[in-house]
């Protein structure tokens, strides 16, 4: 038996990190990584009175979540200073670059003036450096965890509605195994026949939003939504969840049936307001095209590689769908399966 959601953390943490720095998280030293990530969700989750009574901050340092908001940064800081010196140090002894995120970050830092390491660790945390000082829970909302929960969290969620509708999880595994034959592996040149896959995707995205309230925007002028009068720098929140389940826009909303996106045009990339799990406007995800290629792939392989079944004695009633709370919304617990490879060559 297999803990998939542990597993697939720890495949979307190391693809995160190859990405934006050439090499694992394992590699690069930072098998605290799992932990950081739990620990800034547990902070983003937490009260803190600051944001909604700025005179009572204080309050925030007593009861040590201001604290734990610090801490939180700090790892992120150390994480990034290391491989951004071990980045340094490499071009300068061998005068050459592997081409990664933060290769590229360093190039423009040598043709940019003004350009400082808080401004790439900035980056690289998808806030502005004027942020990098802690202040609130909310600044915690774009940190690095954004690009590997959120992967993750979809694919759990998928593979856990497939297993509780073995016709439906029989159906993908004939398709990419259809179109995929005895290669051994899905690759991306292959993910343009995975219909069905990627209404699967579409159909999790829509029920199980790994954002649920996106990012928070903030008014520029007064209006009136509903009678209501908005101010100018009003935080507001677009619940994702609620729309996904919306009745007036989704027949049967609470069931999870990817066929109603096959013969539909739809896409989750922010031109239709039915279904935004990545955002909509100029604040839309910008590692959207990243973040559905890592899910397809993942998706992909894992029900073309193995045959997936419920422990002994248990039955897909027994499958918990609670939610667990967070900014990225995982299962409450965790999914254990049992797992056979599949032999390409003999079937």
């Amino acid at each position: 038996m297999v803990n998939l959601s542990e597993l697939l953390l720890s495949l979307s943490c190391n693809m995160t990190c190859r990405t934006a720095f050439g090499s694992g998280f394992d590699d690069g030293g930072d098998i605290q990584l799992h932990d950081m990530l739990r620990e800034a969700q547990a902070v983003v989750t937490g009260l803190f009175l600051s944001d909604y009574l700025p005179l009572l901050g204080w309050v925030d340092r007593l009861s040590g979540m201001r604290s734990r908001l610090e801490r939180a940064y700090l790892k992120l800081d150390s994480i990034y200073q290391r491989h951004i010196d071990y980045h340094q140090d490499r071009l300068r002894q061998q005068g050459k670059v592997d081409g990664d995120f933060l290769d590229a970050l360093l190039r423009m830092q040598k043709d940019e003036e003004g350009l400082t390491e808080d401004h790439i660790k900035g980056v690289l945390m998808v806030v502005d450096a004027t942020l990098f000082t802690p202040s609130s829970s909310s600044q915690m909302q774009n940190i690095f965890f954004g690009g590997t929960d959120t992967s993750s969290a979809t694919v759990e969620w998928a593979m856990a509605e497939l297993i509780r509708q073995p016709e439906l999880m029989k159906r993908a595994q004939d398709e990419v195994r259809g179109c995929v034959g005895s290669k051994g592996e899905v690759e991306e040149s292959d993910l343009h026949q995975l219909h069905f896959l990627k209404c699967v995707i579409k159909e999790t995205m829509r029920l199980h939003p790994p954002a649920p309230l996106l990012l928070p925007r903030e008014t520029m002028q007064h209006f009136k939504l509903n009678g209501y009068d908005i101010l100018p720098k009003t935080w507001m929140y677009v619940n994702a969840w609620a729309i996904g389940r919306d009745p007036n826009s989704w027949g049967r909303p609470h069931v999870f049936d990817p066929e109603r996106f096959m013969h539909d045009s739809m896409e989750a990339n922010g031109q239709d307001f039915k279904l935004i799990p990545f955002g909509e406007g100029r604040r839309i995800c910008p590692g959207k095209n990243l973040g559905m290629l890592m899910v397809e792939l993942v998706l992909a392989n894992l029900i073309y590689s193995f045959d997936w079944h419920l422990p002994p004695g248990m039955v897909k009633e027994d499958i918990s769908m609670e939610e667990a709370p967070g900014v990225t919304v995982h299962r409450e617990y965790a999914l254990c399966l049992m797992v056979t490879k599949y032999d390409a060559t003999t079937a």
